[in-house]
């Protein structure tokens, strides 16, 4: 006979969850439900997981992540939820089943999605899955003032909310490279301050200088035009600190270009948190890519331009967990590398906010008629997050919000001839490092 869950365990830390319109028991009580219309409702950044008699419910925004694992006992099956994989194995350690452990055997929670394990035993259950966020496609009109100023009217409210959520003596830090995504939000924290009476001293922009990178001259250049260069702080790291084998550690994961980033952001929080012991709160533009569709196609042989715009999502979620390249230790797309910009924060007892993640401004960012505007060229495509959020910032905040060309982020923050000397020649070096942690 099939076994029901006799031992959970949740080891997730509820008070990361960032909510904004309920009581974390009125998350619950949503996810419990199974309702994907209630889950939909959790307005904020949060992963949650609850038992209820035979049935463990989960749930997250892109923002948090989560995975679980299911042990055997001798007594019967354990199911452990956390947020890292690492939690999980000291877990069973603790335990005396960590013989029973591999990374591959966790599974994550895909973003937008509530996964119900009904029976766990033997056999073990498939989890079921349920979309609570579908947001309607082109449902904007072809006017690129009218979708910046929605985009950014609704990138503002989430983080009005965020700032009437922290403590009004608390200090505010981006994660600044002066591009448009984390620029944008910058620029709309600083309005909102103003507009809410709140001491924009609070707020400060720190750049990521690794051997004289073009970011920290890039970041001058956008706050010298506004004359804001007053809160900007350029953070100097040395060479020998950036270290892509801690930062697999901490993000648990080999993507190139995930890991790459992860890196650099790993390096900034731990500069940071040297500087600023007290420091907590910290915003980044991570999204802003993935809602616009602004990566270069060309670089992923499995993408055309078709795929990106047809569909739903694709950024953010990947193929989508009812495909056949859906992974399970791995769910798609930004579900699964916002960990770039959520685990290095996190080490260093920052709270982090990525804003442009927030399901109400994916919402607005699917709403935009991409092939109309695009006509399926490739260039239009990539000019088009510039025009939107530029043009969204200056109807929101007054601001003429300079526009550079894209550059990843370890791309600006490092020179380019030290980039070959930090980093390794190919994904295959950092999968086996991963590996070899739980060998």
């Amino acid at each position: 006979m099939n076994q029901y869950v006799s031992d959970f365990v949740s080891l997730l830390d509820n008070s990361n969850n960032i909510l904004f319109n309920m009581t974390p028991e009125e998350a619950s009580a949503a996810i419990t439900s199974g309702d994907p219309s209630a889950v939909r409702k959790i307005d904020g950044q949060f992963a949650i997981v609850e038992k209820v008699g035979n049935q463990v419910f989960m749930a997250r925004s892109i923002g948090r992540p989560m995975r679980y694992f299911l042990a055997k006992q001798t007594s019967g099956p354990l199911l452990i939820v956390a947020e890292r994989m690492d939690e999980i194995y000291e877990y069973l350690r603790q335990k005396g089943l960590h013989k029973q452990f591999h990374p591959s055997y966790t599974r994550m929670v895909p973003a937008h999605h509530i996964v119900r394990l009904e029976v766990i035993g033997c056999p073990d259950p498939n989890p079921v899955y349920t979309r609570f966020f579908t947001p309607e496609r082109n449902v904007l009109p072809t006017d690129p003032d009218a979708i910046g100023k929605k985009y950014i009217e609704t990138l503002a409210g989430e983080c009005r909310k965020w700032l009437l959520s922290i403590p009004a003596e608390e200090p505010v830090g981006v994660l600044f490279s002066g591009g448009i995504d984390s620029g944008s939000v910058f620029l709309v924290l600083y309005d909102l301050m103003l507009k809410l009476g709140m001491s924009p001293q609070r707020l400060k922009a720190f750049t990521l200088s690794v051997n004289g990178g073009a970011d920290a001259e890039q970041a001058h250049q956008f706050l010298d035009k506004l004359g804001l260069s007053l809160f900007l702080e350029v953070v100097d790291v040395p060479l020998a600190d950036v270290n892509y084998k801690e930062a697999i550690r901490v993000i648990e994961d080999y993507k190139s270009l995930d890991l790459e980033a992860a890196t650099m952001v790993l390096a900034l929080c731990k500069k940071i948190r040297e500087l600023y012991p007290g420091w907590k709160y910290l915003a980044d533009g991570d999204g802003g890519d993935e809602n616009l569709k602004d990566y270069p196609i060309e670089a992923n042989p499995e993408l055309t331009i078709r795929s990106v715009l047809n569909n739903m999502m694709l950024y953010q979620e990947g193929w989508g967990v009812d495909k056949i390249k859906h992974s399970l230790t791995y769910s798609g797309g930004q579900s699964r590398g916002h960990v770039r910009s959520y685990a290095p924060p996190r080490k260093y007892g920052f709270s982090g906010f990525s804003p442009y993640a927030l399901p109400n401004v994916i919402e607005v960012a699917e709403g935009i008629p991409f092939i109309a505007l695009t006509n399926w060229k490739e260039e239009a495509l990539y000019a088009l997050k510039g025009e939107v959020v530029s043009r969204g910032i200056k109807a929101v905040t007054g601001f003429d919000m300079p526009v550079f060309e894209k550059r990843r982020l370890q791309s600006g923050a490092i020179a380019a001839d030290a980039f070959d000397t930090v980093f390794a020649k190919n994904e295959a070096e950092y999968r086996n490092y991963f590996h070899s942690l739980y060998a």
